[in-house]
C-alpha cells in the first residue's frame, strides 16, 4: 500500500491511490458498490505501462476516507459523489483528466463530464448514462428489473440498515455472485476489496444513497443546487465510450442500447460478452483498452 496517499477537500479526507509519471496524462478510476479500488489492481499496469498517471480514490463511506466534520451529512447521493470527484480534482491540482468508473464511481464520473466538461478529457462509463432520474423512480420496473433491485428495496427499510451494519461483507459477496454470475472470484480476492467496508462512515453512506434515489430520504441541502442541475438529465458533451458486461446481472446490457442521445460528443458503446457488473476487475485489458481508445479532446 506504499502507493496510499490522502488529500483534503472541503468536506473529506480523501485516500487515494496514485501510480505512474506525475507528468502523464491523468486518468482517475472510480470504484463502485460494493467494491473498491482493489478492482482496478490489473487495470493499472497497463495504464502505467502506457505512459498514464492513474489516480484512484476510495469514495466516501469506504477504506481510509474519512468526514472532516461530524456535522457533514452522510449522504451517498449522486451529487455528493460528482462534488466529491470535482475537488478531488481540485485538491491535486489537475485540471483535466480522463474519468472512468462504473456503479457509483461510473455516476460521479459522468456527473463531472456533463456538469463541469472542461475538466474531462474523456469519459468511460460502464453501463452508460449513469445520472440518476430521481423524480421517475416512482414508476414501476418490469417485474424481473424489480427482482434485481431486492437489495435498494431491503436499504429501504430499518431491518435493511441493521442488515448491512451486521453483514456487510456478507451482503456484498452475495451481490457479487449475483452480478457477475460467469465470474469465478476467490475468498481473498473478495476479502481485499471487503476491507473497505469496514468504514464508520459506510452503513449510513450506502442506506441515505439507496433511499435518496427513490425520494425517501433528503438529501445534503448544500448539494440542492446541483440535484436540481443533473434533474434535468444533462447532455455529456465530451468523447465517450461506455462498455457493458453482457452478463451483468443488475443492469442488463439491453439497458444502455438507447443511451446515445445523452452524448452530443463521440460516442461509442461496446458490449461484453460473459462479463458481468464488475467490468474493470472482470475484462481489466477490455476496460483499459476503452481508455486508451478515447479520441483526444
Amino acid at each position: 500500500m506504499s502507493h496510499l496517499r490522502t488529500v483534503r477537500t472541503p468536506t473529506l479526507e480523501i485516500a487515494y491511490e496514485e501510480h505512474g509519471p506525475p507528468e502523464g496524462t491523468p486518468v482517475v478510476l472510480l470504484h463502485g458498490f460494493p467494491y473498491a479500488p482493489r478492482g482496478y489492481d490489473a487495470a493499472v499496469p497497463l495504464l502505467v505501462a502506457a505512459g498514464r498517471r492513474v489516480i484512484v480514490p476510495y469514495l466516501r463511506g469506504y477504506g481510509p476516507t474519512r468526514f472532516l466534520a461530524a456535522e457533514t451529512p452522510r449522504s451517498g447521493q449522486q451529487a455528493a459523489l460528482g462534488k466529491d470527484l470535482l475537488d478531488l480534482l481540485d485538491a491535486l491540482s489537475i485540471p483535466q483528466a480522463v474519468l472512468a468508473g462504473y456503479d457509483w464511481g461510473g455516476r460521479a464520473a459522468c456527473i463531472v463530464a456533463a456538469l463541469w466538461p472542461a475538466r474531462c478529457a474523456g469519459l468511460v462509463s460502464c453501463t452508460g448514462y449513469n445520472i440518476q432520474d430521481i423524480a421517475a423512480s416512482v414508476h414501476p420496473a418490469t417485474p424481473e428489473q424489480e427482482h434485481r433491485y431486492w437489495y435498494q428495496y431491503y436499504f429501504h427499510t430499518e431491518r435493511g440498515r441493521a442488515g448491512l451494519q451486521a453483514n456487510r461483507a456478507g451482503i456484498a459477496r452475495l451481490l457479487w455472485r449475483l452480478w457477475s454470475p460467469e465470474w469465478q472470484f476467490d475468498e481473498a480476492t473478495f476479502a481485499a476489496s471487503a476491507a473497505a467496508f469496514d468504514n464508520p462512515d459506510f452503513v449510513d453512506v450506502v442506506i441515505q444513497s439507496y433511499r435518496h434515489r427513490f425520494g425517501y430520504a433528503p438529501g445534503d441541502p448544500s448539494l440542492e443546487p446541483l440535484e436540481v442541475a443533473l434533474a434535468a438529465r444533462p447532455p455529456i458533451i465530451v468523447p465517450t465510450i461506455a462498455p457493458h458486461g453482457g452478463a451483468d446481472g443488475v443492469g442488463p446490457a439491453a439497458d444502455s442500447a438507447g443511451h446515445a442521445h445523452f452524448f452530443s460528443g463521440p460516442y461509442e458503446r461496446r458490449v461484453l460478452p460473459r462479463i458481468g457488473h464488475n467490468l474493470p476487475q472482470e475484462a481489466p485489458a477490455d476496460f483499459v483498452r476503452c481508455i486508451l481508445d478515447l479520441p483526444h479532446h
